[in-house]
């Protein structure tokens, strides 16, 4: 896998559990987890492409019922 990225949502009240479950089933996730703070679940994603990337965001995570917002942030090497 090529591209990796952090995808942090926003749930509905009281749905974090059952969407981090759901997206833990998705091909191309790494981890899911139900987290505090601003954002209600932080999930770890591969893709074979940028592109292959913002399908799965759109076409996969963002059609889960209970999800009201997501930041997708792709991991980068800043290393010289």
């Amino acid at each position: 896998m090529a591209v990796s990225a952090y995808v942090l949502i926003q749930t509905e009240v009281g749905k974090a559990a059952g969407v981090a479950s759901q997206i833990a089933d998705i091909d191309g996730v790494i981890s899911a987890e139900d987290v505090t703070g601003p954002y209600d679940v932080i999930v770890r994603v591969a893709a074979t492409s940028v592109d292959d990337l913002g399908r799965m965001v759109v076409s996969h995570l963002q059609r889960i019922e209970g999800i009201t917002r997501t930041v997708t942030c792709p991991v980068v090497d800043l290393r010289p």
